[in-house]
């Protein structure tokens, strides 16, 4: 039976889920690094009218059914044969008991051959964090195999100090900060720091909301590895879109620092490679 938070009514719905993915491009190889998964509806909902739906009482099934519909249908879509991760948005404040919680998503990877260790749950700052539950979350991810990425991490305190609680193998940059970042010495600056830090914790950086030929040539530059944007390819529902390296030559311009160990990345060190 699956395992309902202590407290918590849980009011069950179909939301009847599909999804659209969004490769992230490893600039050195060309190739897709991950597919984000996320959330329409069957019938062409957007995101936000399918999370207008939901509601406190359904908030951990529908965090259930998009764990399940993410990984079914990436699986139906290809995603074994590309050697891509899966990466997942997911409400951590319904996880009450991390290991108990994933049962349903470990089953669906399990029964449609895709291994657990290829998943990546992204959080934000926006999803009620609390520092001491996504510690017992990341950690409790990390040891069955699973990693998991602070969206839309922004040069504020904020996200430097949940990181003082608690080390995700990845983090995304906020769009806010790659947008403008050309004709921005203070973005530029900032988008520097984090990934001086990211690097001293052992934290993977993927740039999210890459546009123009411009941003993609600076964050390279700068050393960001990792893109995702509509410069590399827009969401496609139910497809694996193949991103192409837009500036070949620009891959050899990418940081090759090694990285610490618990990185994310496909390397020999990585913490869930």
């Amino acid at each position: 039976m699956d395992h309902q938070p202590r407290g918590a009514a849980r009011a069950e719905q179909d939301f009847d889920v599909a999804m659209a993915f969004q490769p992230i491009l490893d600039a050195h190889t060309g190739m897709a690094f991950a597919y984000e998964a996320l959330v329409r509806g069957r019938r062409g909902e957007s995101a936000a009218e399918m999370l207008g739906r939901v509601t406190p009482a359904t908030r951990y099934t529908f965090d259930q059914q998009c764990r399940v519909a993410a990984i079914e249908q990436a699986v139906a879509a290809g995603i074994i044969a590309t050697g891509a991760r899966l990466s997942i948005n997911f409400m951590p404040d319904t996880v009450d008991d991390p290991v108990a919680d994933s049962q349903r998503t470990l089953r669906a990877a399990r029964e449609t051959g895709f291994p657990p260790d290829r998943l990546i749950f992204e959080f934000s700052d926006q999803d009620r964090l609390d520092g001491t539950r996504m510690a017992r979350v990341t950690e409790a991810y990390r040891r069955m195999g699973m990693a998991t990425a602070f969206d839309d991490f922004g040069a504020g305190a904020d996200g430097v100090r949940l990181l003082s609680r608690f080390t995700p193998d990845a983090i995304k940059l906020d769009p806010a900060l790659v947008r403008g970042l050309c004709g921005s010495w203070s973005r530029r600056l900032a988008v520097e720091n984090i990934v001086q830090l990211a690097t001293g914790l052992g934290i993977t950086v993927i740039a999210e909301g890459v546009e123009t030929r411009a941003e993609y040539e600076k964050l390279c530059a700068i050393g960001v590895r990792y893109l995702q944007g509509y410069f590399i390819a827009r969401p496609q529902r139910g497809i694996l879109v193949r991103p192409e390296l837009p500036l070949p030559a620009l891959a050899d311009r990418v940081s090759t620092r090694p990285r610490a160990h618990g990185s994310v990345a496909n390397t020999g060190e990585s913490r869930v490679g």
